[in-house]
């Protein structure tokens, strides 16, 4: 093999040896959010002194009335974004 193709040759496995890398590393930090994100709901919960079964019949309470054109994310990002706005006054 030429010397051009021999450096574009390890370039490419270097390339793919940090991609791998940063997929482990993405995997682990979406496992760690997931799993902060989760914790964060069950102290919500509790501080609300709410039982398994009360959780669940007031999210399907909220999922009744929320309007079915409108994802829960952009309700969610709707409301964050109100508060903001609170907030700055």
């Amino acid at each position: 093999m030429s010397a051009k193709l021999n450096k574009i040759g390890a370039d490419l496995e270097k390339a793919r040896a940090k991609w791998r890398e940063w997929e482990a590393k993405t995997k682990e930090l979406e496992a760690r959010y997931r799993e902060q994100e989760n914790t964060e709901i069950c102290d919500i919960t509790h501080s609300y002194n709410l039982t398994p079964d009360q959780l669940a019949e007031l999210l399907r309470m909220v999922k009744e009335t929320m309007p079915e054109t409108a994802p829960a994310q952009e309700v969610t990002n709707s409301f964050i974004h109100e508060e903001d706005e609170a907030h700055e006054d």
